[in-house]
């Protein structure tokens, strides 16, 4: 929840005013209900009425809903959509790399691709990976790197509270850019992808709805005081990285800590996209294309795809923007809602078919415009 992606909340404060902040709450309430609906999905009663758990991934709940149609043919648009994810996330690593580099150095004659580039050749090394033991390791290094920094930001827009306004805050907004900070806060909350397996490795999965519950609410309320901080600090100054605000002998310190935070993140994403491909061929019965040499070709081929993509969409906030309206969006409103509906529509009450029909619109309507002006926003960027 607290990845770092949050550097980009202040930035949507920008562009979405008070809006933003009822947005950052919403899209934590509405999270946590999507999340509850898709593990109950997991589940059907049997003979007694007890709760049996049938269903282990987000790929069989497709299945389950698209049997009609074709066995498949649901796990494999949630593959598609759940790859595009991680490897936009992937992406945005390198992107923020880049970029955390340029700002960190910036006496060097170096343009920002290159940084991405030099980035790009010390995550070689993923190419090797093959289990989720070092990944593991890394991801928890990750995470002590991450609070630190927020907490060194914090600090410092504590120090400038004399300077805070509410004025800052826009009462009108620009609707376009205001839907492009949906993207972002969406993208944000987004993990309902690893939710099942969650759940499943839980001592009691009972506490699920609890815990979620919980993490949410802690996630909100750190998300919203680390924006409004920020936000409050800089005001219209604010840039789409909010390090890249900081005073210079502070910026170089929190990049770089950022820089590895990204470098460290990077792996986990990688892992997963691979991870889902592989099953996906192995399952098809291509033995012949199991051999160590094609993983390693099909690992350095992906890594290549996200440093590609880097080159070509160096803009942090946008492609975030983006990647929330596509995948995000997809993953988080559209088919958990879509899949409960289908899989409990007898079972269902009136308001929690209300609930799931809403929940769809909503999300399918923040989808469409967050992809338009998203792309239009790039458009114009390259234009």
């Amino acid at each position: 929840f607290q990845g770092i992606f949050v550097l980009g909340l202040p930035y949507a404060l920008l562009h979405s005013g008070y809006g933003g902040l009822f947005l950052i709450i919403l899209s934590a309430a509405l999270c946590c209900y999507t999340g509850k609906i898709l593990i109950a999905c997991l589940y059907e009663e049997d003979e007694d009425g007890q709760l049996m758990r049938v269903r282990d991934t987000y790929e069989d709940i497709a299945n389950a809903c698209c049997n009609m149609l074709s066995p498949k043919l649901g796990g494999i648009v949630v593959n598609v959509t759940q790859v595009m994810e991680l490897i936009m996330t992937c992406i945005l690593y390198l992107v923020v790399s880049g970029n955390l580099l340029s700002h960190s150095f910036p006496y060097v004659p170096v343009t920002e691709k290159t940084w991405s580039i030099i980035a790009f050749v010390t995550l070689l090394p993923c190419v090797f990976i093959k289990t989720l033991k070092i990944v593991s390791k890394l991801s928890q290094l990750c995470s002590l790197v991450h609070f630190i920094i927020i907490l060194v930001v914090m600090t410092y827009c504590l120090t400038q509270i004399h300077q805070w306004s509410w004025a800052k805050f826009r009462l009108s907004i620009v609707f376009e850019d205001f839907l492009v900070s949906v993207g972002v806060i969406i993208f944000s909350y987004t993990s309902q992808i690893f939710l099942p397996t969650l759940e499943g490795n839980m001592k009691n999965p009972g506490e699920f709805r609890c815990m979620l519950n919980w993490t949410h609410f802690f996630a909100c309320v750190l998300k919203t005081t680390f924006a409004l901080t920020a936000f409050l600090t800089w005001g219209e100054e604010t840039k789409e990285v909010i390090t890249d605000n900081l005073p210079s002998f502070l910026q170089t310190l929190v990049n770089l800590g950022l820089l590895t935070k990204a470098l460290l993140s990077y792996p986990l994403p990688f892992f997963a996209a691979t991870e889902i491909v592989d099953a996906c061929i192995s399952r098809g019965n291509h033995s012949n294309y199991r051999s160590p040499l094609f993983s390693l070709g099909l690992r350095g081929s992906f890594l290549l795809l996200t440093l590609l993509m880097a080159m070509f969409i160096p803009h942090f906030a946008l492609l975030m923007g983006l990647t929330g309206s596509v995948t995000g969006a997809a993953m988080t409103f559209l088919l958990p809602s879509l899949f409960h509906l289908k899989l409990k529509w007898k079972k269902l009450s009136f308001l929690e078919k209300c609930a799931d029909i809403s929940v769809f619109i909503l999300g399918f309507l923040c989808s469409l415009a967050g992809i338009v002006c998203s792309i239009k926003g790039l458009l114009e960027v390259f234009g």
